[in-house]
């Protein structure tokens, strides 16, 4: 009986610690699950997608310069519509946008076909803001940072298998092939998600009827709105944006380009051989950097909890910082180091995005109320999609024309001034916004 009583009691505070996995937060994890195995399928060996199909390292970043231009252009009136009119419309509706953009990538034969799918999906991401204060609405202060670190297990969980099913794709069918086929495994799944996401219920009270003459009407209205809200929110929140922005732009200097520099200067895989096709280098690449990959993947999924629970005891700000700080040692092990040493570096890259994004994350949604989520997310959005656009066609500018190395010590040199904002202007809040 005292072993059933201790079990019993155990059954409780498992129910009580995740009693706010339900609602809109359960049906956006479960879109997720759907979204990032599918995603994540390509995901592994797009750098090198592009590259086959006659790209370099700054066309990858022309593409991503585009695309972010395109995800910024929209998110001043994706926050001023998400808190006009509501956040479920315009996820609900989007998604399916974001879907079909995917068939581009599955049919391209050439990297203008890749730059024509991005430019579609990114547009339709209109919804991000909308769909980040969902999130934030669903969730009480006191489980932000569990809700956000089971938001990234669930993502690990998820992604875990893609490298290997990735792995098979690519081997069985070829690297062009086996993308072409994941790729139209994304647009399925991705519709699956929106299909999920029509189940959403509306977080904000008493939206307005949506006219459509008024959206369209909406986007200087949205801009200056957008801009301003930074005025009604705590000035914390203004230097968190500065921190965010320098770490977004020093990470698009690199994010693009990590496959790259594995495969051609560490070579992984051995000496590719130019203009064989299948070369069996490349192949043996892919299968070892999708082994890193699922390395990478395991780690965040045994780290998330912990994670989140350190995020909810100590505050938001350690947990950032040390995520900063982790950058200096991951990244000079990757440049210097060796096929080996990546099972060591990606896992600390992955310990450092897990912390930023769920401390980051929790901290933002403490310092803005509700009322103001949408376009003060809708503005971050904006500055944070810049930032990365010209951070990504640097990162791949440099890397053609300097040296491989350049937009990886670019990076670490970018570290100091987001410690300095961190100690001395980011601040957490008394009393955090519900």
């Amino acid at each position: 009986m005292a072993d059933r009583g201790i079990f019993l009691t155990f059954i409780d505070k498992l129910r009580q610690e995740f009693s706010f996995m339900r609602g809109n937060y359960l049906i956006l994890i479960m879109s997720w699950i759907l979204m990032d195995f599918a995603g994540e399928l390509p995901g592994v060996y797009y750098s090198d997608y592009v590259i086959q199909l006659g790209g370099t390292a700054t066309i990858l970043g022309i593409i991503m310069l585009v695309s972010q231009l395109v995800l910024a252009s929209v998110q001043f009136p994706g926050g001023f519509l998400a808190d006009k009119y509501g956040r479920r419309w315009l996820i609900s509706t989007l998604t399916f946008g974001v879907a079909l953009s995917y068939i581009w990538y599955a049919i391209a034969p050439s990297w203008h076909f890749i730059l024509i799918g991005a430019i579609i999906a990114n547009f339709c991401l209109l919804y991000q803001p909308a769909l980040l204060a969902i999130m934030m609405d669903s969730l009480s202060p006191e489980r932000r940072g569990m809700g956000y670190s089971i938001i990234n297990l669930i993502m690990s969980v998820a992604t875990t298998p893609a490298p290997a099913v990735a792995i098979f794709l690519v081997t069985s069918f070829g690297p062009k092939g086996g993308m072409r086929i994941a790729y139209s495994v994304v647009t399925v799944f991705f519709l699956g998600a929106a299909l999920l996401r029509i189940r959403l219920k509306e977080s904000i009270k008493n939206p307005d009827k949506i006219r459509l003459g008024d959206v369209v009407k909406s986007y200087p209205n949205a801009v200056k709105e957008g801009i301003s809200v930074w005025r009604h929110v705590p000035r914390t929140t203004l230097y968190l944006l500065f921190t965010s922005l320098l770490a977004r732009f020093s990470f698009a200097l690199t994010g693009l380009y990590f496959l790259v520099y594995a495969i051609y200067v560490l070579q992984i895989g051995g000496v590719p051989t130019p203009g064989l096709e299948p070369d069996p280098v490349i192949e043996l690449a892919y299968i070892r950097w999708g082994l890193v990959m699922i390395a990478l993947f395991i780690t965040m999924i045994i780290l998330a909890f912990p994670c989140g629970k350190l995020i909810d005891k100590v505050g938001r700000k350690i947990p950032i910082l040390l995520s900063t700080v982790l950058m200096i040692p991951s990244i000079l092990l990757f440049i210097y180091g060796n096929y080996t040493t990546l099972f060591i570096v990606m896992p600390l890259v992955g310990l450092s995005q897990l912390l930023a994004f769920s401390a980051f994350q929790a901290l933002f949604a403490d310092l803005v109320p509700q009322e103001k989520r949408g376009k003060a997310i809708g503005s971050m959005n904006f500055f944070t999609y810049i930032f990365v656009a010209f951070g990504a066609l640097g990162g791949g500018i440099l890397y053609d024309t300097v040296s491989p190395q350049s937009p990886f010590l670019l990076m670490i040199a970018l570290v100091p001034p987001q410690l300095l904002l961190l100690l001395f202007f980011v601040h957490e809040p008394e009393k955090r916004e519900s």
